[in-house]
Order: structure tokens, then sequence, then C-alpha cells
């Protein structure tokens, strides 16, 4: 039976977006009524273009050789999910700190905070849980300032500063450096040094410490 229009513009769109791309059916209804979306992916679900990755998520799954589909990424689930709603969302501290390179330890729970409703999604063997919190006590969510900050929080003041400085110096540009540097009043006292040295580093007056 071949597709009607509905399904072969969100096809197009799924596939717009390439393997990887994890996503709900709001990320459609301008293409027509939440019936004809929900039918529209129920029909795809079935022809195995896409898979269900929890209830009302989805994902075009990526493909391995050898290993045959892969899991969605925990991030883009949880960033799917704060889309859907209009919520704001951030990384926890356990995670931050693993997605900057801070540590190698990958939690075995990974949490989130958003400003919207709490939620539990099991990917796999890994638990991904989005925890309620008011959106004061995310400062720079979505972005990666944000995630830096968190990250610093984390890892507390025992941390290896210049290794702490080695990374973020890293994995961060100029303008995410600068937007961590902004929100710097949120940052705790024991790292407050530390951000001087990326201000110093953004403004060309110190070299990196690896440079």
């Amino acid at each position: 039976m071949p597709r009607d229009s509905t399904t072969n513009k969100m096809l197009k769109r799924i596939r717009g977006h390439g393997r990887g791309w994890v996503f709900t059916p709001s990320e459609f209804l301008d293409l027509g009524f939440p019936d004809a979306v929900r039918q529209a992916l129920s029909r795809l679900e079935r022809e195995q273009v896409i898979r269900r990755v929890a209830r009302g998520v989805y994902d075009y799954p990526r493909t391995h050789r050898s290993l045959g589909l892969l899991s969605p990424n925990p991030d883009h689930v949880a960033m799917a999910i704060a889309a859907s709603t209009g919520n704001r969302l951030q990384a926890s501290g356990a995670r931050a700190a693993n997605l900057l390179g801070l540590t190698t330890q990958v939690p075995a729970q990974l949490i989130y905070l958003t400003d919207g409703r709490p939620r539990k999604v099991k990917i796999g063997t890994q638990v991904l849980q989005l925890k309620h919190t008011m959106a004061s006590k995310m400062p720079g969510a979505g972005s990666k300032a944000g995630l830096a900050l968190q990250a610093i929080r984390a890892v507390g003041p025992k941390a290896d500063v210049d290794l702490l400085y080695g990374q973020l110096s890293t994995k961060l540009s100029n303008e995410e450096q600068n937007d961590l540097i902004k929100l710097r009043k949120f940052a705790p006292s024991w790292s407050q040094h530390l951000i001087e040295r990326l201000k110093d580093n953004v403004s060309g007056r110190k070299k990196p410490a690896n440079g």
C-alpha cells in the first residue's frame, strides 16, 4: 500500500536529520493533524524505518555493520522529551563531567534537570531520569557553558584544577568560555580562579596550559 502524503513528508524530514535523530510527534504537527502524524509514525515503525525507544519517543536508528542497530544517544532522548514540552533541560553533574571528559565513569543512572514534569525512561540497561527543579537552579540550561558549570560543581574543590582548566579550554570554544565567564556568579568559590584563567585565555593575555 503506497504511503500517504503526510507519511512521505515526515519520512523526508526524518531522513533529512540523518541517522541517530531522536524525536517526538511534536516535530511533525505542521505536516498534518495529530491523528495522521501518529498513524504515520506507527506505519514507519512497522516498516522498521524508525524505532520506538520510549512512550512517545522515536529515533531514526544508527546501524553498525557488525552490531546492527545501535542504542540511541541518551542526551538526544532527554532533549527530545524536553523540546516536545518546551521545557528547559540540563545534564546533572555526573553526566556533565563525563561528557566534558572530566571523568571516564559513565553513571548507570543518567540524571537530567528540567523545569518540566519528572519522568524516567529505560534505554537498554540505562535509566534516564528527568528530575524536576526550578529554572533558577539551572543557569545556562541547554548551553555548553551550563554543562561546564554543572561539571565544575560535580568534581568539587578536590579536583585537579590544571586538568580541569585544560579540559574546559579544549572542549569549549572561545564563545562558550565567554558564556561560562558570564555565569561566574553561579560557580562555587573554589572555581573562581579557574574561571579567571579562562578569561585570560579567551582575551589572549595567556596561552592555554597545553600551548
